[in-house]
């Protein structure tokens, strides 16, 4: 990934309905959610909430399936683990274990 696209992709998460957005895609894992289930569990107007998506979408962090007269969205597993391995692939001097969340090391 280059340092431009990582950016985009950031930058989508810099935004707290956009970041929240993301975490209930991630909770769910594989499941798809339609946009009007997660307006409901967000709490976010429907004008906004495709806002929100469409940047997600942009950025490659999530991805829709029209399904009829809806449009159901899953996570990106590809776009998070990009992000993630950029974030983390010079970490801690070749230490890499010093990044893993669930590291017991320090």
């Amino acid at each position: 990934m280059k340092t431009q696209e990582a950016v985009v992709k950031l930058g989508a998460l810099s935004q707290e309905s956009r970041l929240e957005i993301f975490r209930l895609l991630v909770r769910l894992g594989e499941q798809r959610i339609s946009a009007g289930d997660i307006a409901e569990q967000m709490q976010i107007q429907p004008n906004t909430l495709s806002f929100h998506l469409k940047e997600l979408t942009s950025a490659g962090l999530i991805q829709s399936e029209r399904q009829g007269r809806s449009i159901i969205y899953s996570l990106n597993v590809t776009g998070m683990r990009t992000l993630i391995q950029f974030l983390t692939e010079d970490c801690c001097q070749g230490r890499p274990e010093l990044c893993n969340p669930n590291s017991d090391c320090c």
